[in-house]
């Protein structure tokens, strides 16, 4: 997901978009522990996606304080 597309969702939708992205990374280690994942970039994807979101929940967090 792009990083403008995240900045304009709420804490909440951010939270619920977080908890999807890590169960869907652990779904993707399943898959390559298991050699059933053809493209293991997703793995990448995924994560920086939850770096993103993790990063502007932090400068949400900093601005409300």
């Amino acid at each position: 997901m792009n990083l403008k597309e995240l900045k304009l969702k709420s804490i909440p939708e951010l939270h619920k978009m977080l908890a999807e992205q890590r169960d869907n990374l652990r779904d993707l280690r399943f898959k390559d522990a298991s050699k059933q994942l053809k493209k293991v970039t997703d793995i990448r994807v995924v994560r920086t996606t939850i770096s993103r979101i993790l990063t502007l929940l932090n400068t949400k967090k900093e601005v409300i304080k």
